[in-house]
C-alpha cells in the first residue's frame, strides 16, 4: 500500500489490533482486515555500486524512500582466513592426499563470492523496497570501465591488444624485466644475485597486478619481512581498478536477474548510465550523494522529500569458525562464539541509552556492552551495562538508522 502520514489513524490502528508493527526503523505496518488497492505509480530508481548502493522511490511529485546501503568489503579476507584454517586442520588431523583439481567444474554463470555477495545485496534490497511500497517501475544505473584506456587515453585500435606484458612468458618475466633486473631496494648494493618479485600490498589484498609488485633482491626481501629493512618511500602501490573491474563484471549479473525476477510480476525494468544522471543532477542543482544520484535515475528529481533517508549498513549473518586458531595451555581450544543471548541481546541490537539507538558492537559475560552507531564512534571511552539499555529491535542482516538529508 501507499505509505501515509495520518499517525492518529495509524496509532488507532494498532489500538485497536487492526495493524501489527512490522518494523520500526523504517516504521512499518500490517494490516490485518481487508482494504483497498488504491496506488500510484511508484519509480525505483538505484544507483549501483561496489561500496555505496543509492536507493530512491518517489512518485512524479513526492519522495517516498530514500537510503544509503554501505556494502561488506571483507569477503576476500575472510576467504582467506578460512583457506589458512581449512589447511591448518587438514594437516594437523589427516594423512597427505594429493591435490585434486581436475574434477572440479564451476557451473555456468559463476561468479566470485566477492562479487556474488555484493550482487545478491543489491537484490535483496530492490527486495525489501518493493516489500515497503508498490513499485511499478524499477530503473537501475550501470556503468562500464575502460581500463586499458584509463591507464592509456592515447590507447586506440590494436593498441588494445599490444599490453604492456606481450612477449614475456608470465608476470613474473615481465616485472623483472621492467626493473632491469634490479633490486628497487638496494639498486645492487648487497651483491645478492638472487631476485625475488614483492608484493607491495598483501597478495590477498592488492593481488597479482604488475603493479603491486616489485623486484627485491634475497637479502632485501628477507631483511624486510623480518622488520631489518625499509623500502624507499618512493615504492608505492600503483592504481587498483578493482572497483571498475567489479562494477564491469556485475552489471549485466545484476540486471538480468533483475529482469528474471520482476518482469513476471508487472514492473518494468530498465536501465540508464552515469553519464545521464549526473547531467541530470548538474540540471537541477541537486549535491552529489548516493541517493540523490538514485532520485534523478528514478526520473523524478524535483520529487519533494521530507528531508530524512536512511543509512543502513550490511553485516555478517553467520561466524561459522567454532574455535579460535591458538591453542591455550593443556589443549584447550577457545571458543570463537560467544553465547546466542549475553543477558538477552545478541550482537548488533539496537538499543537505546539516553534517549538515542545506537547498536551492540560488542558483548561481555560480565554485562558490560561496547555500543557505537553506524559511523563506528562509541558512546564513551568505557563499557556499558546492560541493566542501562533498553531493547529497540532485534538484530538484521541490515543495519538502519534514520538521518536527516
Amino acid at each position: 500500500m501507499m505509505p501515509t502520514i495520518r499517525h492518529g489513524k495509524v496509532r488507532r490502528l494498532l489500538k485497536e489490533g487492526k495493524a501489527n508493527v512490522v518494523k520500526k526503523c523504517p516504521f512499518t505496518i500490517r494490516l490485518t482486515y481487508p482494504s483497498g488497492d488504491q496506488t500510484q505509480e511508484i519509480s525505483l530508481g538505484i544507483d549501483s555500486g561496489s561500496k555505496y548502493i543509492g536507493i530512491s522511490a518517489t512518485t512524479q511529485k513526492k519522495v517516498l524512500y530514500e537510503a544509503e546501503v554501505e556494502l561488506r568489503n571483507d569477503i576476500s579476507k575472510l576467504l582467506a582466513a578460512r583457506r589458512q584454517n581449512r589447511r591448518s586442520r587438514r594437516s594437523r588431523k589427516t594423512r597427505y592426499r594429493k591435490p585434486r583439481f581436475d574434477n572440479r567444474k564451476r557451473k555456468e554463470g559463476w561468479l566470485a563470492p566477492s562479487v556474488q555477495q555484493k550482487v545478491d545485496c543489491h537484490l535483496k534490497v530492490v527486495e525489501d523496497v518493493c516489500k515497503l511500497l508498490p513499485v511499478t517501475r524499477i530503473i537501475a544505473e550501470v556503468a562500464s570501465f575502460d581500463i586499458q584506456k584509463i591507464k592509456d587515453p592515447k590507447i586506440h585500435g590494436t593498441d588494445y591488444q599490444q599490453g604492456d606484458q606481450l612477449g614475456f612468458w608470465n608476470v613474473r618475466e615481465y616485472v623483472l624485466f621492467r626493473d632491469g633486473h634490479t633490486c628497487q631496494c638496494c639498486k645492487g648494493k648487497s651483491k645478492d644475485k638472487i631476485l625475488n618479485v614483492h608484493h607491495i600490498e598483501s597478495r590477498q589484498t592488492g593481488g597479482n597486478a604488475p603493479n603491486n609488485l616489485i623486484t627485491l633482491c634475497e637479502t632485501c626481501h628477507k631483511g624486510y619481512h623480518k622488520g631489518q629493512v625499509k623500502l624507499p618511500k618512493k615504492i608505492k602501490r600503483g592504481m587498483t581498478f578493482k572497483d571498475a573491474a567489479f562494477m564491469g563484471i556485475m552489471r549485466w549479473a545484476f540486471y538480468d536477474r533483475l529482469k528474471e525476477i520482476y518482469l513476471p510480476l508487472g514492473i518494468d525494468v530498465s536501465l540508464t548510465y552515469g553519464y545521464l544522471t549526473k547531467n541530470t543532477r548538474i540540471a537541477h542543482q541537486l549535491p552529489k550523494t548516493h541517493y540523490l544520484d538514485a532520485r534523478c535515475i528514478s526520473g523524478h528529481p524535483d520529487a519533494i522529500s521530507d528531508g530524512i533517508y536512511y543509512h543502513q549498513k550490511k553485516i555478517r549473518c553467520h561466524n561459522r569458525q567454532l574455535h579460535k586458531a591458538n591453542t591455550l595451555k593443556g589443549g584447550i581450544r577457545k571458543r570463537n562464539q560467544a553465547e546466542y543471548l549475553v543477558h538477552g541481546f545478541r550482537l548488533f541490537d539496537k538499543v537505546r541509552y539516553q534517549g538515542k539507538d545506537y547498536f551492540i558492537f560488542g558483548r561481555r559475560k560480565s554485562g558490560y556492552f561496547d555500543i557505537r552507531d553506524l559511523n563506528g564512534e562509541k558512546v564513551n571511552k568505557g563499557s556499558i551495562s546492560y541493566k542501562k539499555l533498553r531493547l529497540v529491535e532485534t538484530r538484521r542482516s541490515y543495519l538502519t538508522e534514520r538521518r536527516l538529508a
